[in-house]
């Protein structure tokens, strides 16, 4: 384990730009308006097509790993990988171009929110 505020990034050159903010990669068509998917139903979150295909980013952030990954609406879904409930996590929605700091302050504020008897966000 890294010390608490140490983080790790794991990822391909071409996720990151020189700048630091991350790539990106999500569709568009050119002008930054992203369609809802015709078949989207809210509530919920269909497999993404290729999503095997999509190398994650791998994120350390005061001591919890995460797995961020793109999704089909121009968001990042973020996987709590050292989290005690295995596939938990939660999503964002438009993130393009965030910088690793903005993706690490999601992160930390998602944190904040889990209540740590249970591992899960509770309802108030």
């Amino acid at each position: 384990m890294t010390q608490r505020g140490a983080y790790l990034l794991s990822a391909t050159a071409g996720h990151i730009h020189e700048d630091g903010r991350v790539k990106a990669i999500y569709p568009d068509n050119g002008n930054g308006d992203r369609e809802a998917h015709p078949e989207a139903v809210p509530g919920l979150r269909p497999e993404t097509e290729g999503a095997a295909d999509v190398t994650p980013l791998t994120l350390e952030v005061d001591g919890e790993m995460f797995a961020l990954r793109r999704n089909e609406f121009g968001g990042t879904d973020y996987t709590w990988l050292s989290g005690p409930n295995p596939g938990y996590g939660f999503g964002m929605s438009p993130t393009p171009d965030l910088s690793l700091d903005e993706h690490r302050e999601n992160i930390r504020n998602f944190l904040a929110m889990v209540d740590p008897t249970t591992g899960y966000i509770e309802d108030d």
